[in-house]
């Protein structure tokens, strides 16, 4: 914790810094260098390529490119420095015609997927080190089946053989087990469908015979551990997910700032 404050605090530090540098800069030279649009996307540029190269480091692991730590929090702050650096280049004005909004998107999106993936990084590893223990996601599907399988054998032909238990499974049981649920809700950290589940069978339990109370116990821990299940699957999903959103929208940004470039100097008569 503490070595993540001071890394927070000397990023950020960092950033503003550089910001109002940035900006000082620009309120300057905006008007008085014949070339500046062009400047400032060259160096936007080489900003997002920098940004790419994240992706390949992560690769090459083995390459004695730097701690990937230090590539990290360079990969978060230049991020935030690079939408100032876009918002110069377009001298905060909207773009016009549809392959500047196109591109702009792009950029919006990468950003936004990119600021997404801060947050879930930061945020989800530690809510599943709380929930469960720890569930490889792989093998939650064949677990899923497992509980299901054990459900069933309390709920339709246990020592109790209650037509109660049997028929609360058939109508609310049996969707829950067969597959995975309220992923949206378990993401926003609610347990609204659990605690109703859990209700309904301690109501059961209270007007069971004592057979059928026992029973009912071992289910409502099954549901426990279902839903605990469907809570690491959501959560590890969600961080599966965002880079395929991120990874190749970045990609897609980068083809279509080499077209926007590629369209610059064509127009331009190569000039520049």
């Amino acid at each position: 914790m503490k070595r993540f404050r001071r890394q927070f605090f000397s990023g950020l530090f960092a950033l503003l810094v550089a910001t109002a540098a940035t900006l000082w800069l620009h309120a300057k030279f905006n008007r008085a260098l014949p070339d500046y649009a062009f400047l400032t996307g060259w160096i936007l540029l080489a900003a997002m390529l920098l940004l790419a190269l994240y992706n390949a480091r992560k690769k090459l692991p083995f390459l004695p490119l730097g701690n990937s730590e230090t590539w990290l929090q360079i990969h978060i702050y230049l991020g935030f420095f690079t939408v100032l650096l876009f918002l110069i280049h377009l001298n905060f004005r909207l773009p016009r015609g549809w392959f500047e909004v196109t591109l702009a998107w792009l950029f919006v999106l990468v950003a936004g997927s990119g600021v997404v993936g801060l947050i879930f990084s930061r945020i989800l590893p530690g809510r599943l080190a709380t929930r469960g223990g720890e569930v490889i996601y792989e093998k939650i599907p064949a677990l899923r089946h497992a509980l299901r399988a054990e459900a069933e054998k309390l709920a339709l032909g246990g020592e109790a053989q209650s037509p109660v238990i049997a028929e609360f499974y058939a109508r609310r049981l049996a969707r829950f087990f067969d597959g995975p649920k309220n992923s949206w809700l378990h993401l926003a950290e609610s347990r609204r469908p659990l605690n109703a589940l859990i209700a309904t069978l301690d109501d059961l339990r209270r007007t069971g015979s004592d057979g059928e109370r026992a029973t009912l116990e071992k289910v409502a821990a099954l549901v426990r551990q279902k839903d605990d299940l469907d809570y690491h699957r959501a959560l590890q999903l969600a961080l599966k997910l965002w880079l395929f959103v991120h990874i190749p929208l970045t990609y897609g940004l980068l083809i279509f700032t080499a077209l926007h470039i590629a369209l610059v100097f064509g127009f331009s008569g190569g000039a520049r």
